[in-house]
Formats: C-alpha cells, structure tokens, sequence
C-alpha cells in the first residue's frame, strides 16, 4: 500500500481525529519510509482536502465543519446525479440484481433498527450504482468529496424517522435506475442528496 493510501485510510476510519498533529518523524518510523515520502503524502492529502499545513506548525488533520459538509453533500448531489443517469442506460440484469440486494439488506437492517448498518448499506449502494455508471470522473471527485466526510457518516441517519426517509428515497433511485429512466434517476438521487444536506442542517 502506497504511504499516501495508509495515511488516507488512517483518516478516514478515525484514527487519526481532526486537528491531529502530523508529525513527519513521527510517520516516517510508524510507516518506515523516507520523509521525502512522507512529505509527497501529505502534499497529495492537502491537496484531497483531508489534511492542512499551518505555517510554522506542520499538518494536521483538517476538521470539516457542518456548513463545509452541507457544501460537501450539495456537490455530490450533481456528481451522483450524473451517476445515476450513467447508470440507468448502463445497468445490465445483474446490476439492478445487486441493487436490488442491497436495498433489501437495508430494509432488513431498518426492520431491525441496526441505523449504523443501514448507513453501510446506503454507502454500499451509492458505489455500486457509481460503478455501474463507469464514470472515471465523476467517481474520482465522488471519492474525494466523500473521505472528507467520514465524520458525519452516521450523524443524520439517527435522526429520527430518517432511517425510513432514507431507504424510500434509495428505493426511487434505483426504481428509476432499472425503468433505464436517465431523468428520473437523476432527480431522485438529487433529492435524495439534498433530504440528507436539510437533515445535516438541523
């Protein structure tokens, strides 16, 4: 695994907090690297947006606030939007199978109130749709957007009655998705994207 993936993903799965102090010495014996390395890391993070240099201080993990965030969701909501659009010319029988797994592995875990599973599987199904729509682009930038999120992963899905929301609004996207209806797609994936923007707002 290169440095600057070690790095990403001790980021994004929270082992390294926002704010956190990276410390070149300090990396370069954990990940046993050079600091040329190091540093070549942490120039393409900031450039991700997960990590912030300060001058005189070094980096440290950047802290995305709620308003960043909303922002964050606003722009996926035209990425994925696109996504979805691939998709509902693009998915084959097995690929609406997939989808259609998935969605019932939510409902399962919402019968249940596993919210933090269902959240899993939202994730899970927005990839799955993004693969399907094979869009190199669109994807990449997904990507980015979404690691600078991993704070907010489960925060509006507690709230209350979204759970439900939430698995009704992936049910039109992938309706739409297997009518191959572009348009439709597109809206419900918008909508569904700007429901969880207003539920990180409040």
């Amino acid at each position: 695994m290169r440095v600057e993936d070690e790095l990403r993903q001790a980021i994004v799965s929270g082992r390294l907090q926002p704010r956190e102090r990276l410390v070149e010495a300090d990396l370069t014996r954990q990940l046993g690297v050079g600091r040329a390395a190091i540093r070549t890391a942490l120039a393409r993070l900031e450039q991700e947006g997960l990590v912030q240099h300060e001058p005189y201080r070094g980096a440290r993990v950047r802290l995305i606030d709620e308003r960043e965030a909303v922002e964050i969701i606003e722009a996926r909501a035209v990425l994925e939007g696109l996504t979805a659009r691939y998709a509902a010319v693009r998915a084959k029988q097995l690929d609406l199978e997939d989808l259609n797994a998935i969605l019932a592995g939510m409902r399962h875990r919402l019968s249940a109130g596993d919210l933090l599973r269902v959240s899993d599987e939202n994730a899970r199904l927005h990839q799955r749709i993004a693969e399907i729509a094979a869009h190199v682009t669109a994807a990449k930038l997904i990507s980015t957007l979404q690691s600078q999120l991993v704070r907010f992963q489960y925060r509006t899905i507690l709230l209350p009655g979204r759970g439900e929301r939430s698995y009704e609004e992936h049910h039109a996207i992938v309706r739409a998705i297997a009518a191959g209806d572009g348009d439709a797609a597109e809206i419900a994936m918008r909508k569904h994207l700007s429901q969880v923007a207003e539920a990180l707002r409040k």
